[in-house]
């Protein structure tokens, strides 16, 4: 697989929330909309990427605080019908990207 190829995609998605789907866990959902517009934009802008916090170079996962508290957000890879994992995540015939966002003590 092409990592580079699969990061350009992954940050093209998740900066602009074209090209996947968007899962908010109910946690964020029940959070006040000021907050909720913050944490979204808070994943767009993501740029702390490290071998530590990304060690395949995918930029498929982040850790943000926003009002002292601590969000993730994942993007995983399915196949087209969301039913099994992706054949090859740089390949956008036979990918969807789910983009999950949720306060870490949801984890």
């Amino acid at each position: 697989m092409d990592a580079t190829k699969i990061r350009e995609l992954n940050d093209a998605f998740r900066t602009s929330f074209i090209g996947g789907q968007i899962m908010l866990t109910s946690g964020v959902t029940s959070l006040p909309s000021k907050m909720t517009a913050a944490v979204l934009e808070g994943v767009k802008s993501f740029k702390a990427f490290t071998k530590g916090n990304d060690p395949n170079s995918e930029h498929d996962f982040g850790s943000i605080t926003i009002e002292n508290e601590k969000f993730f957000w994942k993007i995983d890879y399915y196949d087209i019908s969301l039913e099994f994992g992706s054949p090859d995540p740089s390949n956008t015939n036979v990918t969807t990207r789910v983009l999950t966002i949720m306060i870490a003590h949801e984890y």
